[in-house]
């Protein structure tokens, strides 16, 4: 992690709020230069995002990425419906108004929330997934419009196609390049219909994101051990989509669930200030979850999701916030002791960045691992098929099967992540934290980290076609290296950086795609003065291979 703000943790009221009329104003009134690489549509791990001031997140964008999408999926023969949503952000609703005028104009049929509601992006993945069961053809797809955890001056847009996921990159690469190609020629060739309108439209239509989602969840959940229990439950949705979710999980599955506020604010002025001393509603980050850190004594377990609710923080009674790590190597442990149902050779799905303790988990379990590059979509086709009962990343996202062994949602969801703390606390009487001590006491104790190294744009091209010759050495903090990989053992695919191994520890190296920085994720078995050799040693041999 970089220099830590001296704000850091200090509520967001300390520092001037985002001025919501004006980012308003810009994400209308600003146009992106097309000559300008950072004004242009771009893809990532988690859809295209921006900032309304910078250009980089307009109507304009998204006037193009929904015209894109309505060629690509008619291209693709997807005739079902569209289910959209937006988050709380400042620029969801704009773009939500902005999105529904173009697909209603290209005569798509939307399915939007019921009464305007806020749509997490689990449920729109869950929606997909419903629609789409036994069907052969007319299958629906989805968009999400959220920058996900990030500050309230971010705009994001995401598109899922039937398999209820993230998009892979041949279709997300086709939808960018023509939503350039639009914005290169002024927005010519878009088909466009006022907001009225496409409201009324009769290819519009409403649906009950909600009540779906919620009424479902006793397939994935056990509800039943929860209330049987005397534990005091706690949530903060940190004003974001599920904001009105959690008092319906409440009432309708009859469990105490303490919902902390249900307040909404573009501003997120509530939050406490992140470790940069920027507002961000990340739920794994201790400065950012002040709030519900410090109501932690009042609860047995509590957790949190980020702004659209894919990902998850969990406080436990006797330890506090849970590192992310921490908390996805005991959803392993517990889901393959308590999902019976669950095929046989169901295997464990993990990043290549997440902790090295799931792999030992997932060993002692008689489970095949399987590892992938950095994002959720590798996990969709093995959770749809039913070969992957759950998929997780580093960075608090993970998903996981229906209890009878199918598909929940292909996407994160921060929902029954938090859910499934309360399942398993109640089920075992003890809190998260205190399972993965055990955990720990049987498997090694990992120590982990992350930095960020300055690195050029050539230095950073060159960290991502590293190979493995490349790495001339053959000792790794004291120990002999056992494996240097550029592919994910779990599917081949190119990790965009090298990972080097030894007995009891790793690194991996990635460039930034956003900044000036290389990221170096190391992990020791044998302590913090291991981890520090560890990382002393990645930055050494990092630096001498792109040198």
């Amino acid at each position: 992690m970089s220099q830590l703000h001296p704000l850091a943790g200090k509520p967001a009221t300390e520092l001037p709020a985002v001025d919501i009329p004006r980012l308003v104003t810009a994400y209308y009134a600003l146009a992106p230069d097309p000559g300008e690489a950072a004004q242009r549509v771009a893809f990532g791990t988690s859809g295209h995002r921006g900032n309304a001031f910078e250009g980089s997140f307009n109507e304009t964008h998204v006037v193009a990425i929904s015209q894109a999408i309505s060629e690509w999926r008619r291209g693709a023969g997807i005739a079902g419906p569209l289910f959209l949503g937006f988050d709380t952000h400042a620029l969801s609703a704009p773009a939500f108004a902005s999105a529904l005028e173009v697909l209603a104009g290209n005569g798509v049929e939307v399915r939007i929330a019921a009464g305007d509601e806020y749509t997490p992006t689990p449920a729109i993945s869950h929606a997909i997934l419903t629609y789409n069961r036994g069907r052969t053809d007319g299958f629906a797809d989805g968009i999400v419009i959220t920058p996900s955890h990030n500050p309230p001056d971010n705009g994001g847009f995401k598109y899922n196609p039937p398999n209820g996921g993230p998009a892979d990159t041949n279709v997300t690469g086709a939808i960018q390049n023509r939503a350039n190609e639009l914005i290169a020629a002024g927005l010519a060739g878009v088909t466009r219909m006022p907001y009225a309108r496409a409201r009324r439209a009769a290819t519009t239509r409403e649906h009950d994101f909600l009540g779906a989602y919620v009424d479902d969840l006793e397939d994935v959940i056990d509800f039943d051990v929860i209330r049987g229990s005397q534990l005091k439950l706690g949530v903060d949705p940190l004003g974001g989509a599920g904001v009105n979710y959690f008092t319906r999980i409440a009432e309708r599955h009859r469990i105490a669930l303490d919902v902390v506020s249900n307040a909404v604010d573009p501003t997120f002025r509530f939050m406490s200030l992140d470790w940069d001393g920027r507002v961000r509603m990340d739920p794994s980050s201790a400065y950012a979850m002040r709030r519900l850190i410090d109501l932690a004594g009042r609860y047995d377990v509590a957790f949190a999701c980020d702004t659209d609710h894919d990902r998850h923080g969990v406080v436990a009674g006797s330890a506090g916030l849970m590192p992310a790590n921490h908390f996805l190597c005991v959803c392993v442990d517990y889901l393959f002791r308590h999902r019976p149902q669950w095929r046989t050779d169901a295997a464990v799905g993990k990043t290549l960045v997440s902790s090295a303790l799931i792999d030992r988990v997932a060993q002692r379990l008689g489970r095949r691992l399987y590892e992938v590059p950095v994002g959720f979509k590798w996990f969709v086709e093995g959770m749809v098929d039913g070969w992957l009962g759950f998929g997780c990343e580093e960075s608090a996202g993970a998903s996981f099967l229906r209890k009878g062994g199918g598909a929940w949602s292909t996407d994160k969801d921060g929902i029954i992540a938090g859910l499934l703390a309360a399942e398993m606390t109640a089920r075992s009487g003890r809190d998260p934290a205190a399972a993965y001590r055990a955990l720990t006491d049987a498997l090694g104790a990992p120590a982990a980290t992350r930095i960020d190294a300055p690195a050029t744009l050539e230095q950073r091209r060159a960290l991502g076609k590293l190979a493995p010759e490349a790495i001339a050495i053959r000792e790794l903090a004291g120990e002999p290296i056992v494996r240097v990989l550029d592919r994910a053992p779990g599917n081949g695919a190119g990790i965009g950086g090298i990972k080097v191994e030894s007995a009891s520890g790793w690194f991996a190296a990635r460039p930034s795609g956003t900044e000036a920085i290389y990221k170096v994720y190391a992990e020791s078995f044998k302590g913090e003065a291991h981890l520090a050799e560890l990382v002393s040693e990645a930055q050494r041999i990092v630096d001498a291979a792109i040198a």
